[in-house]
């Protein structure tokens, strides 16, 4: 069908007189910036064009919402990045609500009011991207969002004269903990967790006595630094030019304020009163 045939498919279904059929499809075509191509064949369109189309098929007919099931799911990367942008603005424009399903963090987090996590049908955590990116639920939601995902590391609360500890065996370490997590960690009569932070909220800088950089992966403006060995690895993301080569020995230190800690037996965040 050419591009007004399918604009009008769904109206005429719905038996519309054909002059209000006819105004709504060049309304529909003019808003999507489709106008010049109504009496296209479909079959000779672009795929940016089609997915405008589909689009406008669906806005047509004035539905209270949208649902798109992975609609980027079929196309190149670099042209994903654009339809992101091309469908936010329209939903901007639209003014309804959008349900959009992908297993695509990064398009969940750029393209979201509201984003809901879910694990086998399971709801895991709901809320804005960068509530559920900051104080993640449990350890799926820690890991699945991020790219890449947070650093959970296995590790049993401990005590130094006086001050909270999480022993860290893996990396053969101990790293503090903020007084607030310990003590709701100890309220809730947890002793095994895993200690999370952000790639991104962690620090590097060379120690002859450190862990050993173990891999390096230079991806353009950001490079993601794996430390650690067979046992355990975390990842850091540094700038392009930090200098850092497998081999080498290097200090991690973590932001206090990035650490976020969850029971190991259930997976579920530890968070301070």
């Amino acid at each position: 069908m050419s591009v007004y045939e399918n604009l009008a498919y769904g109206l005429r279904v719905r038996k519309l007189p054909e002059a209000e059929i006819d105004r709504r499809v060049r309304a529909i075509a003019d808003f999507l910036q489709l106008g010049p191509l109504l009496r296209q064949p479909s079959a000779k369109l672009s795929v940016n064009i089609l997915q405008r189309l589909a689009i406008g098929r669906s806005a047509i007919v004035e539905p209270a919402i949208f649902l798109l099931d992975e609609p980027l799911s079929n196309v190149d990367a670099a042209f994903r990045a654009v339809m992101r942008t091309e469908l936010k603005h329209l939903q901007r424009q639209f003014r309804q609500t959008m349900v959009y399903v992908t297993h695509d963090q990064l398009e969940a987090m750029t393209m979201a009011d509201r984003i809901a996590v879910m694990d086998h049908g399971v709801l895991q955590q709901s809320g804005s991207p960068v509530e559920v990116y900051n104080n993640p639920a449990n350890t799926f939601v820690a890991g699945f969002l991020g790219s890449p995902g947070m650093n959970l590391v296995k590790g049993t609360l401990a005590e130094d004269a006086g001050a909270a500890l999480v022993d860290l065996a893996a990396f053969g370490r101990s790293a503090p903990l903020p007084a607030g997590l310990s003590a709701a960690a100890r309220a809730r009569k947890v002793a095994d967790v895993y200690y999370g932070f952000r790639p991104e909220q962690a620090a590097l800088t060379a120690s002859a006595s450190g862990l050993p950089v173990f891999f390096v992966e230079r991806i353009g403006a950001r490079t993601i630094v794996h430390v650690g060995g067979d046992t355990a690895v975390v990842k850091v993301v540094l700038d392009n030019d930090n200098g850092l080569e497998p081999g080498m020995t290097v200090r991690l230190d973590v932001n206090p304020g990035a650490v976020r800690l969850f029971d190991a037996a259930t997976g579920t965040a530890i968070r301070e009163n």
